[in-house]
């Protein structure tokens, strides 16, 4: 895509931006785009705690991400962004809460675990996130 059309697409805004950074998309050159990253880690979700009259989700119900993303509470979803995306991208977070029920796994070359809760106040549900070697 050319200059003109592309500041005609994305507005003045965009266009000044991406002069800035020096970004540039390589197609004008013909060089092809980068392949895209490998997949280095399996990702399941597992909800580790509920109320027995939770609305959304019962304890022992299973996810897989990407696919199952969005047979999950929108709340929950949220809380568990941030934490998906750093264990994909193969950040492991150093707390471990020994002596608790949400003890985790650390293992960066298999198995990685982390807890996240729901910021539903009335739903005392906590999702456990299972990152896996691929």
């Amino acid at each position: 895509m050319n200059r003109r059309d592309f500041v005609e697409k994305a507005g003045c805004a965009a266009a000044a931006f991406v002069a800035a950074a020096g970004i540039s998309s390589g197609q004008e050159k013909g060089t092809p785009p980068p392949p895209p990253r490998s997949k280095r880690y399996k990702i399941d979700i597992e909800i580790f705690e509920a109320r027995p009259d939770s609305w959304c989700h019962e304890k022992g119900d299973k996810f897989g991400y990407p696919a199952d993303w969005g047979k999950l509470c929108p709340w929950l979803r949220a809380s568990l962004n941030e934490f998906v995306r750093l264990l994909e991208n193969g950040v492991t977070l150093p707390w471990t809460y020994d002596g608790t029920p949400y003890a985790k796994l650390l293992d960066p070359e298999g198995v990685t675990t982390e807890y996240v809760r729901c910021p539903d106040p009335t739903s005392n549900l906590v999702a456990k996130i299972i990152r896996t070697r691929v």
